[in-house]
Parts: C-alpha cells; structure tokens; sequence
C-alpha cells in the first residue's frame, strides 16, 4: 500500500517543497490513520520510504515532542500535537461556517463539513438548519465512512488499496437496517457515487435522516461537505437542487482551507 509514496512525489515535484518536511508530515498522517502508535516496518510499508530515511526523520520528531517513542519501540504522536489540532479545528470552523450558512440560507437544512481521520470522518463544523425539527451532528463526532454520506464520497475518490485499508480497520458494522455491510454492495455504491458526483445516506446511519454529500476536490481527498434533514424533507427532488450548489461550495471550501491550488 504505498500510496503515500506516489502522493509525496506529486507534491515534491509540482510544490517546490522541501522533501523533509513533506516526508515528516507524510508519516504523522500514516500515524494517525493506524491508531496514533506504529513500528518502523509499518511506517515503511504504508510510507515507500526507507528505514533509514524513517529513522531519521522520526528522531528529529521525537527531538521536537511531536511524536513519542514507546517501551514497546514503537512510535506514537507526541503531546504537542494536541495543541495545534486544538487551534487548527477552531480555525477550521471559522473559515468553514459562512459558506456552510450560505448552504443553509438556499437549502434550509443542516449543513455539515467532515474530514477524513484514519479510517473514520470527524465532524469538524456545522451550520444548523432553519426548521424547528433539524439535523444536529456535534462537532468532533466521529463517524463511520460506510454509512455516510460524507464517507462515501471520500471513499468513491480513493485508490482502491486505501478503501480495503479503511474498511479492513474500521468494518462494515450495521448502523441501521438499510447499511451496506457487504463489499461488493459498497463497491457498486462507490462507481454509483463517482458517476453521479455525490454520495446518498438512506438512513444508513441513523433512521429518518437522509443525507447527500460531496468530497472536496484535492489529492489527496481530505474532506467532504453534506446536508442533511429527516427523509420526509430531503426529497430527490431538494437533492437535484442541493447536489450543484454542494458542489460549488466544496469548491470554496477547498479554496479557502488550501486543499487546491490558489
């Protein structure tokens, strides 16, 4: 599974960055997406890189607090990455909630932006409905990527090796009565999903709510945007109209958080 190696390239080349940094960074994503604690031969299996490139940089981690070597020899990330996941999550929910309340404005229902975290979604901001009987998703909830719509217009944008990595970790657990467990059911969810442009939770999740999201362009594909009602409102009809407007505003909001070029 050495997506991150292809990944790491793309960005080398095509950013001018330093090749230590992307390299750094690439490794604390592939820690958090397996739990926060990895030895050096996983890092160097979902990495591509070398031990010895590893080792290196790990150390200059360590040095540094943002990541912390266990008894066991393994590597976990360090305390002071709490504090800038704190003030990062605040931000992103300054810089998410006015294009988050314009969807509410047009569509009159919950707005919701999720982000891809190991081998779940994290919440990570959200503009309330106008109703009186509305969708709420607390901030910081996480959620399976089978059963949302949010997950799977993440999963539908990912190398296939990525998806079984995520659904090997994470399971197809039933939710409700109308979740997909079954692979093959998701697969032919997820060519569904990258030929419509947008993903559907039928009460997948939770009975009575209905959702429709769309990923964030980028790549690597790190968040999706979604509303949500009880199924009673959220007709194919609104989804018609919320699907282009969706779009546009995961066009911003990638934009706006830098997940594509300015």
């Amino acid at each position: 599974m050495l997506f991150r190696l292809t990944e790491m390239e793309s960005i080398e080349r095509g950013s001018g960055g330093v090749q230590s940094i992307v390299r750094a960074f690439a490794l604390l994503e592939v820690m958090a997406e397996h739990g926060g604690v990895v030895g050096l031969s996983d890092l160097a299996e979902r990495s591509g890189l070398a031990l010895t490139t590893i080792h290196r940089l790990m150390r200059t981690l360590v040095t540094l607090g943002y990541v912390r070597q266990e008894p066991s020899r393994k590597y976990a990330l360090g305390p002071r990455l709490v504090v800038l996941g704190d003030s990062a999550g605040r931000l992103v929910g300054t810089w998410a909630n006015p294009q988050l309340e314009q969807l509410v404005d047009r569509l009159g229902e919950s707005a919701n932006l999720a982000m891809l975290e190991g081998h779940e979604v994290t919440y990570v901001a959200q503009a309330p409905g106008r109703h009186g009987m509305r969708m709420f998703t607390e901030v910081g909830r996480r959620a399976s990527m089978h059963c949302t719509a949010v997950g799977k217009a993440m999963l539908a944008r990912l190398p296939d090796p990525r998806v079984e990595d995520i659904l090997a970790r994470g399971g197809m657990a039933a939710k409700t009565p109308n979740t997909i467990t079954a692979p093959g059911e998701l697969k032919r969810e997820l060519d569904r999903v990258r030929a419509d442009g947008f993903a559907t939770d039928e009460e997948e999740q939770e009975v009575g709510v209905r959702c429709v999201g769309v990923a964030l362009p980028g790549d690597p594909v790190r968040a999706a945007v979604s509303i949500s009602a009880p199924v009673g409102r959220m007709t194919d009809e609104l989804i018609a109209v919320a699907v282009p407007l969706l779009q546009e505003t995961a066009v911003n909001l990638a934009s706006d958080l830098g997940f594509v070029p300015q």
